[in-house]
């Protein structure tokens, strides 16, 4: 073996592997296994039967109709009670509306 062809095999030992090149599509295709459009397919193929819900929607929007309610009453009360003058339980009194709609609607 001449010098000149132990200095290339000593070269090739010591050569570094090429950069990979970055593919999008490779990365492209890896987000997409967990995306959710991947996962509506595979739950499509598995033929299972729709969830069953334990908390209906409609009952959700009753429950949070009930919620704004209580809301409400709450601030009335904390708002005429605490922060005015007058009693908490005066606030959901109707003759207490009354007065307020008439100073409101004042007409001379």
């Amino acid at each position: 073996m001449s010098m000149n062809q132990e200095d290339q095999t000593i070269e090739e030992k010591q050569a570094v592997p090429p950069k990979k090149r970055f593919s999008f599509r490779k990365k492209a295709e890896r987000l997409a296994e967990g995306s959710r459009s991947e996962q509506k397919r595979k739950q499509k193929n598995n033929n299972k039967l729709p969830r069953l819900r334990v908390f209906p929607i409609w009952l959700r929007i009753i429950v949070v109709l009930l919620l704004c309610l209580i809301a409400l009453v709450i601030g009335l009360m904390i708002g005429y009670g605490v922060i005015g003058d007058g009693a908490p339980v005066d606030a959901l009194k109707k003759e207490t509306w009354q007065h307020i709609i008439d100073i409101v609607i004042k007409t001379e």
